[in-house]
C-alpha cells in the first residue's frame, strides 16, 4: 500500500474541532494523486495522452474523527481492473495504527480524444499493481433511491466547485449534499454514485429523501431531472 503521513490541520476540522468528512475525502483524493505522481503517471502524463480517470462511486466507512493536531497515515492501493473499470481501496489510520476511515472506490478510464470510456490495458494496470482488497462489507456500485423526496433550492456551479478537469470535484458533491443533514450525529458511512459531470454555470437541484432516522439520500439533479450524483449517508 502506498502511504504518506500527515497531521490534522485546523483548516481540516469541523466546528467540533475534529476532522471533517470533506477533509477525509480530500486526503483520499490527494493520496491517489500523490501515488500517480510518484509512479510517473501524474496529471501531465495523463494530459499528454488525453486520458482521465473519472470516479464512478465511493463507499467510505468512518470509524473515528481525529482531533486537530493528531497524526495520521493515509494509504491507497489498487486491487484490480476489469474492462474500463479500476478498483481502489483507501485506508486512513491514527498514530496507534487504528482505523480512522476506509473506503472502496470504482473508477472509469476515459479516452478524451473519443469522449468515451476505454479498456484498461495491461500496461496501465501494471503501473499500479494489484493488492488484496481491504476487509470491509462491499456495497453495490449503484444506489437505489426511495420513492418520495423533497426538492430544495437550486445550487449554481461556481468556479470554486471545479478542479483541474474543469468539472465539479468529487468531494464538492458530498459537501453540497451534507448541507441537508442539519446538526445531526456524525456520518458513519457514505456512498456516492456519480452519474454525469457538472460544469461551470450548471444548475443543480437537490432532492432529499429520508429513510428512517439514520439514513439520508440526496440526489443532485440537473435541470432535466437526471442526477449528476446520488449521495447516501448513514448517521
Amino acid at each position: 500500500m502506498y502511504t504518506f503521513d500527515s497531521r490534522v490541520r485546523y483548516s481540516e476540522t469541523a466546528e467540533d474541532g475534529r476532522m471533517s468528512v470533506s477533509a477525509i475525502i480530500d486526503y483520499m483524493q490527494d493520496c491517489t494523486n500523490f501515488q500517480s505522481e510518484d509512479l510517473g503517471v501524474g496529471l501531465e502524463w495523463h494530459k499528454e495522452r488525453q486520458l482521465m480517470w473519472v470516479l464512478n462511486s465511493w463507499q467510505i466507512v468512518i470509524e473515528q474523527y481525529p482531533k486537530m493536531g493528531e497524526k495520521i497515515t493515509v494509504g491507497t492501493q489498487s486491487y484490480g481492473f476489469e474492462k474500463m473499470f479500476g478498483y481502489r481501496n483507501f485506508l486512513i489510520t491514527d498514530s496507534t495504527g487504528a482505523c480512522v476511515a476506509k473506503a472502496n472506490s470504482i473508477w472509469v478510464l476515459m479516452d478524451l480524444k473519443r469522449g468515451r470510456p476505454m479498456m484498461v490495458t495491461p500496461e496501465i494496470g501494471e503501473i499500479y499493481g494489484k493488492a488484496e482488497p481491504l476487509e470491509m462489507d462491499y456495497a453495490p456500485r449503484k444506489i437505489k433511491l426511495p420513492e418520495e423526496g423533497v426538492t430544495k433550492e437550486e445550487i449554481i456551479v461556481r468556479e470554486y466547485h471545479l478542479d483541474t478537469n474543469h468539472h465539479v470535484n468529487n468531494r464538492q458533491y458530498v459537501q453540497m449534499a451534507m448541507e441537508f443533514l442539519g446538526h445531526q450525529d456524525k456520518v458513519s458511512q457514505l456512498r456516492v454514485e456519480y452519474k454525469k459531470q457538472a460544469v461551470l454555470g450548471d444548475r443543480i437541484i437537490p432532492v432529499v429523501y429520508q429513510e428512517g432516522q439514520k439514513e439520508v439520500f440526496v440526489a443532485l439533479n440537473g435541470e432535466d431531472g437526471k442526477p449528476y450524483a446520488i449521495v447516501q449517508f448513514f448517521l
